[in-house]
């Protein structure tokens, strides 16, 4: 059985650090894992995202049309994007945090996240929004969304993941002096229900 993640934002989201994240917790375990990223716009605030295929029997790392098991998205537009990528049965963990496109921005026209959000509302049953203006300021970063939203995905059961593997990952994959913010990111939407 193999899990089918994509990983979508903007340039500077840490969208593919998250990825690193989730592959190294995957060979932790001895799975195999295959990805594909693309990167091409992402110091100018142009999409990034990342197919990630986790398991037995992956022979590519590309992901077809509605074969994601979860999108984690970083920005709600790129989670409308790469919506046709989710199966019917699929998960999406979205931040509610918009950034304006640079496309947007250069033709002047307008971008209204709500819109985008009620989309999502409307079209996928099991549905995450993460209020990541209130967990970065409980966390005190706004660097560590990546962190906040794979907690998300974690709480919910999507990753497959425990909370002590993608903690090693974190030490495995981040120096030292980021990991007390980092583990606190990563615990943030485990601890707000408590």
């Amino acid at each position: 059985m193999s899990k089918n993640i994509i990983l979508c934002g903007v340039g500077g989201q840490g969208t593919v650090l998250a990825s690193r994240l989730i592959s190294a917790a995957a060979m932790t375990k001895g799975l195999p894992v295959m990805s594909a990223e693309t990167i091409g716009m992402a110091q100018r605030g142009g999409s990034v995202f990342s197919h990630l295929r986790i398991g037995e029997n992956v022979y590519s790392p590309m992901i077809a049309l509605g074969e994601a098991d979860l999108i984690l998205a970083f920005e709600p537009a790129e989670a409308v994007r790469l919506l046709p990528y989710l199966k019917d049965s699929g998960r999406i963990v979205v931040s509610n945090r918009p950034i304006q496109p640079v496309t947007a921005t250069l033709s002047g026209s307008s971008y209204d996240p709500q819109v985008m959000l009620d989309y999502l509302k409307a079209h996928v049953p099991y549905l995450t929004i993460v209020d990541i203006e209130s967990a970065t300021r409980e966390v005190g970063s706004s660097k560590v969304v990546n962190l906040i939203l794979l907690g998300a995905a974690l709480a919910d059961g999507a990753l497959g993941f425990t909370q002590d593997e993608m903690r090693q990952a974190i030490i495995d994959k981040i120096p030292a002096k980021f990991h007390e913010l980092n583990f606190k990111a990563l615990d943030y939407y485990q601890n707000i229900g408590e």
